[in-house]
């Protein structure tokens, strides 16, 4: 059975995301940003509105090349996101040389596990990776649940017969195809032999102050994004139809 995961940003987007039939989310704050850890309120409210909670712990954008000081808040993070009601982490490490920091890695999956039961996501840094095929294999030997990726390209339909690739090597990790994935893509991607399918279905909600000429930020956009819930349902129509 092939699962859905939506992203979303808050507990709004978790309730809608439940009530179209996704199987549980991925919450962040700064979706625009490529997503940053929410707050702990954020956390508790989406824990009680939805199905399970999966929180990204990403202490800043930018790169996933991370010093001893960034580890150690985000080994922090980890504790405070499954003590908030999280069901699992969605982290991730790279080198400066391009392949997975499993040092790190396996520092924040050991910091989860030693909460309890919990399920460990290594997001899409293996996509910047300099080989992701290479990298699924390593993220086996961390105790990973699962990872998601586009099969290192920028959109998962464009990436399928890598993610193909990744699938025949990952053992007992999930593979889930994530990354600008379209309802048209969804099929393809379960023939691939994903686990899940993770998209955003988002929408824009564009400002509504007066003056919108006065920029707060360099990811200022004018808008911000909401769940769809017709983008999760197609989503789940799609699943089904496809035999996941």
């Amino acid at each position: 059975m092939t699962a859905l995961e939506i992203a979303v940003t808050g507990p709004a987007g978790a309730r809608i995301a439940g009530t179209n039939g996704a199987d549980r989310v991925e919450l962040c704050a700064a979706l625009e940003l490529g997503g940053v850890t929410p707050s702990q309120a954020s956390i508790e409210a989406a824990a009680a509105a939805g199905p399970p909670v999966h929180v990204l712990v990403r202490c800043r954008p930018g790169d996933f090349c991370y010093d001893a000081d960034e580890l150690a808040l985000m080994r922090a993070e980890v504790r405070t996101v499954l003590a908030a009601g999280a069901a699992g982490v969605v982290i991730g490490a790279l080198t400066d040389t391009g392949r997975l920091d499993t040092t790190a890695i396996r520092v924040l999956a050991d910091t989860a596990y030693e909460h309890g039961p919990a399920e460990v996501t290594l997001h899409r840094a293996i996509d910047r990776s300099a080989d992701p095929v290479a990298a699924v294999a390593r993220a086996a030997e961390l105790g990973i649940t699962r990872i998601l990726t586009s099969g290192g390209a920028a959109r998962a339909g464009a990436g399928i017969r890598t993610i193909e690739r990744m699938v025949a090597v990952a053992g007992g990790v999930q593979v889930m195809a994530g990354g600008g994935v379209r309802t048209d893509d969804i099929p393809a991607l379960v023939t691939a032999g994903a686990a899940a399918v993770h998209l955003s279905a988002k929408r824009p909600v564009a400002a509504r102050e007066a003056n919108t000429a006065v920029p707060m930020g360099s990811a200022d956009t004018e808008t911000h994004f909401v769940t769809d819930p017709a983008a999760v349902a197609a989503a789940r129509t799609a699943i089904d139809r496809a035999g996941g």
